[in-house]
């Protein structure tokens, strides 16, 4: 025991001195079994044959005093006996103690919907103060030649009032640290992008030094913080989902490099993210970014499994957002901050349409409003009464219905659920009775049938229509069950995806 305390001491104090973590390897064993019922020498007879023939530690030390001096044999005769009293007055105060009153088990409240939006537009003074400082550079500042191409080809877009996906989670950034909010973002590539789409962090082109605009917004700003991080989703998603916890004034982002890869960090996700509230009252705010969508990249590069954190919905434990537009994107994050609950949020992210004009959002959108759970179809060209068939999907198969459609001249409307959970079964219902005579509505979604928003939204929205009681039949529009998110073979992906397509639009009625 001496020996242990001296080694404790000096760690303690190498730690205090050299400000550097120690390790004390102390070599012991273990007289009995991990619980009352568990009996090691089962598996170990050998080993705990020696055990039990080892006299304790209690005995070896007191005979090792006894021998120094240091206490005589009626005095270790004694402490012993005083400590057995001690333990026996414990026990039996212990045992006559009342029982306490059993915890009656309270019935879990099902998910109250969404709640009450919060204003999160922005001046476009302030835009306009992070649109110059993302595009600008220091003086002597030399940026890559092909950056200052596309800067200047992003800088022309927002003075056009076109913004895409990138600069609006910048508008979001920029606008939350000029209110003296920080930001924190860590992933893998995350300060350039996984798809080359952020450059958060300015290399010079001569010099190698590193800037980061979104740093040098103003004097009394929020911190901007963000970082490369190791290839361990495990050890990277529980860092962030720790510092969440303890700065819950920060807006605290993890990214994953593909959605799949979340399933790195699965454990991190079913013990803490999803369930601490309920578990201990241990609230947190931090935003997944999941990238997800079918482009025909693969297996391991499609599918962030939506299937995964729908299952583990209940009780507005989080929030999953599959949001379409820079502005949806823009509004999410902010709403994140300007609310004053704090609950993990989910977003799947797109590829693609990191890019995509379809994406883009007029600068008016950033001004004004707030997130918004579901949206209407933006590009129907025909009066909602003579829409016979209804798509309800998430995501950028949307745009890939909105295209098709309109190559066939169906008389289909498409609507997003850009909030699958908390779910916005009143949104839904609204937008369902703009088109009174679409008897037919489907669920399309690109991830197989056993993946993907299917099992989750099947049920509510046969109660939504239930609701409704006007005869409308629901089906589902998917890929076929697979034991595999996607596919490997991008000619077959292509196949797929015109195959879902079809399949949709041959059961519209004309």
């Amino acid at each position: 025991p001496e020996a242990v305390v001296r080694v404790a001491r000096l760690a303690f104090k190498y730690r205090q001195e050299f400000h550097s973590d120690v390790v004390i390897d102390m070599v012991c064993y273990r007289r009995h079994g991990h619980n009352e019922a568990d009996d090691p020498s089962f598996t170990q007879p050998q080993m705990y044959e020696v055990i039990d023939n080892q006299r304790s530690v209690r005995k070896l030390y007191t005979e090792r005093l006894v021998r120094r001096g240091d206490i005589s044999i009626d005095q270790a005769e004694e402490y012993l006996e005083d400590f057995e009293q001690r333990l026996n007055r414990a026990f039996e105060e212990t045992k006559q103690a009342a029982p306490p009153e059993p915890p009656r088990a309270i019935r879990p409240v099902e998910s109250r919907g969404v709640l009450p939006h919060v204003e999160t537009g922005v001046s476009e003074d302030v835009l306009d103060d992070v649109a110059d400082t993302q595009f600008g550079v220091p003086d002597g500042f030399t940026r890559h030649p092909k950056l200052d191409r596309i800067f200047k080809k992003a800088r022309q877009r927002y003075d056009d009032g076109n913004i895409d996906w990138a600069l609006g989670e910048t508008l979001a950034f920029g606008s939350l640290l000029l209110e003296g909010i920080s930001v924190r973002l860590a992933g893998q590539d995350s300060r350039r992008g996984t798809f080359s789409q952020r450059h958060a962090v300015l290399v010079d082109y001569e010099t190698g030094d590193e800037y980061l605009p979104l740093a040098n917004l103003a004097d009394d700003q929020g911190k901007w913080l963000i970082y490369d991080s190791l290839l361990s989703e495990y050890a990277a998603l529980g860092f962030e989902y720790g510092y969440s916890v303890v700065n819950k004034d920060s807006l605290v982002c993890w990214e994953a490099q593909f959605g799949d890869f979340v399933n790195g960090g699965q454990i991190v996700i079913d013990q803490f993210i999803v369930a601490a509230e309920d578990k201990w009252d241990e609230t947190s705010g931090l935003v997944m970014l999941l990238p997800h969508g079918y482009e025909g990249q693969g297996p391991e590069h499609s599918s962030a499994r939506i299937e995964r954190f729908l299952t583990l919905c209940a009780e507005d434990n989080i929030q999953c957002v599959n949001a379409t537009t820079a502005a949806q994107y823009f509004h999410v994050l902010r709403r994140q901050m300007h609310r004053e609950i704090r609950r993990p949020l989910i977003i799947f992210t797109p590829k693609s349409l990191l890019r995509s004009p379809d994406a883009f959002s007029d600068l008016s959108e950033f001004t004004s409003g707030s997130f918004r759970e579901t949206l209407d179809d933006t590009r129907l060209e025909i009066d909602p009464d003579e829409v016979t068939s209804v798509a309800l999907c998430s995501g950028k198969v949307a745009y890939d219905l909105m295209d098709h459609r309109e190559e066939v001249g169906a008389p289909a409307a498409v609507l997003r659920v850009e909030q699958i959970y908390p779910w916005p079964e009143e949104q839904i219902a609204d937008l369902l009775r703009r088109y009174p005579n679409a008897k037919d509505v489907a669920w399309v979604q690109e991830e197989p049938a056993n993946m993907g928003p299917w099992g989750f939204v099947d049920g509510r929205l046969w109660n939504i229509l239930d609701d409704l009681e006007d005869g409308r039949e629901l089906r589902r529009v998917s890929r076929v069950p697979s034991a595999s998110p996607a596919t490997g073979q991008h000619v077959v992906h292509d196949q797929e995806q015109e195959q879902l397509l079809s399949d949709y639009f041959r059961e519209v009625p004309s």
